[in-house]
């Protein structure tokens, strides 16, 4: 019975790898007669296979660790924080195996198989597969650390089948990416290539921008390096701005997954936290008009504060204080910044803020938040969650009313659900951070860092408009016209021209961790990239003028929180445990602890000379 067991193990991680000879073989047409359809069809199953996992890694990953570690969100589903945010168990990450590489290596031996006069014309479809596997991977050494991928999924490819992979540490998976990258640009810029056309489900076949995506997954390479090689860091950056494929410039060069038009995410909601009071206050005070795209407006729209003026109830004090009364005490307006701003409120982080009774505004709203009208009992939100509108798009929005009031719904005709995998934005924001620490580039650091902002602004309301979010173009709770309007959460043109003017924008002075706090506002809208941004930033900083961060304090003591996930203690029955327990070793990881010191002390390779959180940017 062991050797049965033996036996099948054998040949599960034969699978896992990649996929035996003989049936590659009979699954694998001879790569003489491959057709061009049949190269667009795998690349485009490729692409398709980008995004995976997507409910765990926004439900584990994302809201219950990454976002409160990064300061955005708290991590309880509409509650605050406790000391037990900083301890983690269950995750995923990005599926790379047994499909998704394992296709990406039949489709270029299928390539290099055929007569030299055709290889030619594929070379572009061949490259693109490297930033496809590139930007896959790079989201999972973020989380994990050492990877297989050099000898990943090359059973077919070997004699003996290579079932025995080796770990590739981070230094070397970011030269070998780099090397891949270099390689892949001029073919993406090779002329009389196979056209993708509409089976490229990113950029319908337009090359060009697949080369510009590869810059931009160099720019994230340089990012990873800056306080590792600077100089090198500084070297990529400037390889890229001179490039003849150019760069990611304006927001059709972004990469925006889109599945199908029936894909609309997850089914099941992922229960995002709370929205971060200093960040919200931050974006609130600056009118940025992105706090519309990731947080959710609360409930407390006029017709709900009247329902609170007729019930007798006491208001939450900060809707209070921009409630306007008429003569008999009626709601008649809004003061301050009104509509839609009044609507978005944060809560305080540290686990200790629930203890201290002057924050039941924030942490008791289900006692203090409820009303009855003629026996009707409803309860209202008067902060903001992140916005689930983000990711995903197939769920109904019921809009909040008086107890006993009108049903008004947003409901049925769900848009497909777009991600954002890489932007221009985010380009333009490596660029302003190179341009502060000495890179030679064309441009000043605040006209890179002006561009990224507009852009990031401008492909978020794409983004909400896209996504059908509740409140785009008007209120409709509102019956009076004009307060309708203004509780509109589209994008009014001024809006950008306005935000840049504040001083928080300005790079004249703490310029650099400005411009780090941009890029984690720009990364929060996306699946990956944010908490890379956070570590080696050391934003939001302790005691800034500009955002600062709030210390995790739990019972007076600071709480220590990770810099990597915990990984797995390996099995020792497993094919690859040599491999598995030296990349391990290699890393000088703790397998199997979820010791908040030890995830923060032992520390990834790209992140060790990083700050720590809080500390704020090394110049």
């Amino acid at each position: 019975m062991k050797k049965i067991f033996q036996y099948i193990l054998a040949l599960s991680v034969i699978f896992v790898v990649g996929c035996d000879k003989d049936d590659f073989a009979e699954t694998n047409s001879n790569p003489s007669e491959l057709s061009s359809a049949d190269t667009r069809f795998q690349v485009t199953k490729t692409i398709e296979q980008m995004y995976n996992n997507d409910y765990t890694i926004w439900f584990y990953n994302n809201f219950d660790y990454i976002y409160p570690w990064s300061q955005i969100t708290t991590a309880a589903y509409g509650d605050g924080n406790t000391e037990l945010m900083v301890e983690m168990d269950n995750y995923e990450t990005q599926e790379t195996y047994p499909t998704f590489f394992a296709n990406i290596r039949d489709i270029r031996a299928r390539i290099d198989a055929l007569p030299e006069e055709e290889k030619v014309s594929h070379k572009a479809i061949r490259a693109m597969t490297f930033p496809i596997a590139i930007h896959t991977f790079m989201s999972n050494t973020d989380l994990e650390g050492s990877l297989v991928y050099s000898e990943g999924a090359m059973a077919p490819y070997t004699t003996p089948p290579l079932i025995t992979p080796v770990y590739d540490n981070q230094e070397k998976l970011f030269n070998t990416w780099l090397d891949e990258l270099d390689a892949a640009i001029p073919d993406l810029l090779s002329e009389n290539q196979i056209d993708m056309g509409s089976q490229d489900l990113i950029y319908g076949g337009d090359y060009t921008k697949w080369a510009k995506f590869a810059n931009l997954l160099k720019l994230r390479i340089a990012a990873r390096l800056v306080n590792k090689d600077r100089a090198r860091a500084i070297s990529i950056v400037e390889e890229v701005v001179n490039s003849p494929a150019g760069y990611m410039e304006n927001l059709d060069d972004d990469f925006i997954y889109q599945r199908s038009i029936k894909y609309y995410g997850t089914g099941n909601t992922q229960q995002p936290g709370i929205g971060a009071k200093n960040l919200i206050d931050f974006m609130v005070a600056n009118k940025d008009p992105r706090t519309r795209v990731l947080f959710d407006k609360n409930d407390f729209n006029g017709e709900v504060v009247q329902a609170f003026i007729d019930a007798g109830k006491e208001l939450p004090p900060y809707v209070e204080q921009y409630v306007v009364l008429d003569a008999d005490g009626n709601f008649s307006g809004w003061s301050g910044p009104g509509e839609p701003w009044v609507r978005y409120f944060g809560v305080p982080l540290a686990p200790d803020a629930k203890f201290v009774p002057e924050n039941d505004i924030y942490f008791s709203q289900g006692i203090r938040n409820r009303i009855s009208v003629n026996g009707v009992e409803k309860q209202y939100t008067s902060t903001s969650n992140f916005s689930e509108r983000l990711t995903r798009t197939g769920y109904s929005h019921t809009y909040p009313t008086k107890p006993g009031g009108r049903l008004i719904q947003l409901k049925d005709n769900y848009p497909p659900l777009n991600v954002i995998f890489g932007s221009s934005a985010e380009t333009n924001l490596y660029l302003a951070e190179f341009k502060l620490l000495g890179a030679n580039l064309p441009e000043d650091a605040q006209e890179y860092f002006n561009k990224g902002v507009e852009l990031s602004v401008r492909r978020m309301d794409l983004l909400a408009k896209d996504h059908r979010y509740p409140y785009y173009e008007e209120d409709p709770v509102y019956q009076d016209g004009t307060l309708a309007a203004a509780g509109a959460t589209m994008l009014r043109e001024s809006e950008i021209t306005e935000l840049l003017s504040q001083p928080a924008y300005d790079l004249s002075t703490d310029g650099l961790e400005k411009v780090y706090i941009q890029q984690m506002i720009n990364h929060a809208a996306t699946p990956g990239d944010t908490w890379t941004t956070v570590r080696r930033s050391g934003i939001p900083k302790a005691g800034s003028s500009v955002l600062p961060r709030e210390p995790f304090l739990a019972g007076g003591v600071e709480l220590t929180v990770p810099r990597r996930f915990k990984i797995n203690e390996p099995l020792e029955s497993s094919k690859n445990y040599a491999n598995e327990k030296a990349a391990l070793e290699e890393q000088g990881i703790t397998p199997g602890t979820n010791d908040p010191e030890i995830l923060n002390t032992q520390r990834y390779w790209f992140d060790m000379e990083n700050p720590q959180y809080g500390a704020g940017p090394k110049n």
